[in-house]
């Protein structure tokens, strides 16, 4: 397995200007970071995998979409946008180096219909994801849906109902996203959700229960490390945690209070505390 670090920390777009921090990132011993794909065109994006080459930083990408108007469950000029956007935002990821994107790319973040998600809308999303899917395996990139909490999405909550999403979907390319932090709102059993579907997991995000230092808070750490091991899992462990320091982020994940005294304690101690676990298991 492999340890990383989210950026969404610090910000939604990596430039040259975070080299320092990357490099310390790197000396303290993460094998790569998550980078967001967002803003920016592909070259930017070549110039960002340059950076982290020199460094010697592997990478995986992470985005959303927020804008209602492109909408992968919604009508067929949303469903559209929101087709162009990941078509473009899988390029921007190969040009980094990505071979694996995550979130939840399945519909947009933070919209609601009022209502539970209907059948018209899982037949839209897996209209869409087979066209992401194969646009994805052109490029050599798999596609981690994640199962976000009630609060910011209405489509897939649980990964019981992310993997039945995903069967129906039937692409290689798209696969799940098992979060700590979702799974500690959403799932009865967390560490069940995680066993049952094992077979569609293809990356683990370690996030506390408050969003701060992994290993302070009330997920069951020791079993869900436990539970890594024992379904052969050999991806990416990456941290995933949030400020206040980019408001509309902020807004977007509702931070509004610190979770950690600095970003320096999450990314230190959280590595610690992942590198310690996986010598016991």
């Amino acid at each position: 397995m492999k340890i990383g670090m989210n950026m969404f920390l610090w910000t939604t777009h990596v430039g040259l200007e975070h080299q320092a921090l990357l490099r310390d990132i790197k000396a303290t011993g993460f094998d790569g970071v998550e980078v967001p794909v967002f803003e920016g065109d592909i070259n930017h994006y070549k110039e960002i995998a340059a950076m982290l080459d020199d460094i010697g930083l592997e990478r995986t990408a992470v985005s959303a979409m927020g804008d209602p108007s492109m909408n992968l469950i919604g009508d067929p000029t949303a469903r559209a946008k929101g087709i162009d956007f990941m078509r473009a935002t899988l390029d921007k990821s190969q040009a980094l180096g990505a071979k694996l994107i995550c979130g939840p790319l399945h519909s947009t973040l933070g919209h609601f219909s009022g209502e539970g998600p209907t059948e018209q809308e899982f037949a839209n999303s897996v209209l869409s994801q087979r066209l992401i899917g194969d646009h994805a395996a052109g490029l050599g990139i798999t596609v981690a849906l994640e199962a976000l909490n009630r609060f910011e999405c209405y489509l897939v909550n649980t990964m019981d109902g992310l993997a039945s999403h995903l069967a129906e979907v039937d692409h290689p390319n798209i696969r799940a996203m098992y979060d700590t932090f979702h799974a500690n709102i959403e799932e009865t059993d967390p560490i069940g959700a995680l066993t049952r579907n094992a077979g569609s997991v293809a990356h683990i995000h370690i996030s506390e229960n408050d969003r701060g230092v992994p290993g302070r808070g009330n997920i069951p750490w020791q079993e869900t490390y436990s539970a890594i091991g024992n379904i052969g899992y050999d991806g990416w462990l990456t941290i995933e945690s949030f400020g206040r320091g980019l408001p509309d982020l902020a807004a977007a994940t509702k931070v509004w209070r610190d979770f950690a005294e600095s970003p320096e304690a999450v990314y230190r101690e959280g590595y610690t505390h992942i590198a310690n676990s996986l010598r016991v298991h």
